[in-house]
């Protein structure tokens, strides 16, 4: 069993190799969510997530013959990353096998930590089999992502600089996926403040704590996308396990649609990018799942390793959401005039166009009319109702699509 002392242990082990990260006050978050909010900034990692002190402190416990012989994983993100850094930095030889699907840009930065990658499999359990060949054909120490002491507690040493900095938190919030992290952190925390209060946070549709909590051990849950994919992790380590039954209070789990709109929430509010699995402890504070009125809250946002592209449709997603992006549908006489006229009203409503498309052939307007989309920026629910109002003065009637 890890223990409070291993976690002391290994924070003295990585001081000299990691920075602590920021513990930052938020005066916006305090006064929207009623409570005293703080953020740990995991994300602010040289790769971008708190896996580097798990990962660290299991290379930095290998003896001189099994770091000569080198280390492997299976990973298709953060964990294989920071193994593969640390271990470049250590001059330890790193495998890590990652599935053939996995995006080019995690590939190509495992790479340039001079990692050997091998690709294969559709998914990770394949890859993390094929990993297991060949740690047993190449004799190499097996790095496991989370259900692994030495990693346990290299993350539990995220708690210790919590508590270290500000020490009367009534709450900490992170989320969960095989729980690595909310193992080492609860532990240690708990064993110096037995009234804290730890609260883990899942996506709902790969709840896999919660249902290896309720079955009594670890048991595979069914896949499922999600943008949170750092703990898309079908099934917890039993190690995890036995320590989130003994110091974690409470598990919630929150929506896809919740995830996407706390990490458009971070960007805008504080400025913070933040990946889907780092911003799962936001959307249960912001959705009013976890009960912290007035109290002090410590949320750690886990990792910001997110695809810029998928990034980009969280954006435009959550502008929707707002109402500062919409398409409206209009259909006019075909004849000219008419856009000109559509624009100079939506002109003077002061809202920028961002798109305009014609369907005459494959519309279900009539002959001798045509069907117009019009993407506009606009500044919300108000001005939209605004622009409606000024078209249908036009006798131009529309419809939001």
């Amino acid at each position: 069993m890890v223990t409070l002392k291993d976690v002391r242990e290994a924070y003295e082990r990585l001081k000299p190799h990691l920075d602590s990260t920021p513990l930052a006050h938020s005066t916006g978050m305090s006064k929207l969510w009623g409570c005293d909010v703080w953020f740990k900034l995991e994300n602010l990692h040289e790769t971008g997530s708190f896996k580097e002190r798990g990962a660290l402190n299991r290379l930095l416990q290998l003896g001189e013959e099994a770091r000569a012989k080198g280390v492997i994983s299976a990973s298709a993100g953060n964990h294989g990353r920071a193994l593969a850094h640390h271990a470049q930095r250590l001059e330890i030889p790193c495998t890590i096998v990652m599935p053939v699907n996995s995006p080019l840009i995690k590939v190509q930065n495992t790479r340039a930590c001079k990692a050997r990658v091998v690709l294969h499999g559709s998914n990770f359990d394949e890859a993390a089999e094929k990993a297991r060949e060949i740690c047993t054909a190449e004799s190499l120490t097996y790095v496991h992502g989370f259900d692994d002491p030495y990693v346990i507690c290299g993350q539990g040493t995220c708690g210790l600089e919590i508590m270290e900095e500000v020490p009367d938190f009534d709450m900490i919030v992170m989320g969960v996926g095989g729980g690595g992290l909310i193992a080492g952190v609860s532990m240690a925390v708990k064993e110096l403040r037995p009234d804290i209060k730890v609260v883990g946070v899942q996506f709902e549709g790969i709840p896999s704590m919660t249902k290896a909590m309720t079955m009594g051990h670890p048991v595979t849950v069914a896949p499922h996308r999600t943008i949170a994919d750092g703990i898309a992790v079908r099934q917890v380590g039993g190690l995890c396990l036995d320590l989130v039954n003994r110091y974690v209070d409470e598990i919630v789990t929150v929506s896809e649609a919740e995830i996407a709109n706390a990490i458009l929430l971070m960007l805008e509010r504080e400025k913070t990018v933040v990946e889907g699995a780092g911003a799962v402890g936001v959307a249960a504070m912001h959705n009013g799942l976890i009960k912290a009125s007035g109290k002090k809250v410590c949320v750690v946002l886990s990792g910001g390793n997110i695809d810029v592209n998928v990034l980009a449709r969280v954006i435009e997603k959550g502008l929707v959401k707002d109402g500062r992006l919409v398409r409206l549908q209009v259909v006019v006489p075909d004849y000219p005039g008419q856009l000109a006229r559509i624009l100079d009203t939506v002109a003077e409503c002061r809202a920028n166009i961002l798109e305009i498309n014609h369907a005459r052939a494959f519309s279900p307007a009539q002959v001798g009319e045509t069907m117009i989309d019009i993407i506009l920026e606009t500044r919300g629910e108000d001005h939209i109702s605004e622009i409606q109002a000024a078209l249908s003065e036009q006798s131009i009637s529309t419809e939001r699509r």
